[in-house]
């Protein structure tokens, strides 16, 4: 069961702080991405080195920029009438 916050500036901190998350993490999953094209890991070489590592930092760039604006669309408050 899952605990709704008591006052707003909960609900807020609580949404702040998921956005700065994911933003922080997509920066991590670019770093790693960039890690794996420059081959400093022995489990993929070459080639195909490049390829997953250019897929990893895509998905961590998609994570970055587009996901938070997602969210803040999602919590937007909706006007008042």
């Amino acid at each position: 069961m899952t605990q709704r916050p008591d006052r707003p500036d909960d609900a807020a901190r609580a949404r702040f702080l998921a956005i700065n998350l994911f933003r922080l993490s997509g920066v991590f999953i670019v770093m790693f991405g960039f890690l794996i094209m420059m081959e400093r890991f022995g489990w993929v070489q070459g080639e195909k080195a490049k390829i997953m590592g250019a897929i990893i930092a895509t998905v961590g760039m998609f994570q970055t920029i587009i996901v938070p604006r997602i969210l803040l669309r999602a919590w937007r408050t909706p006007p008042s009438e």
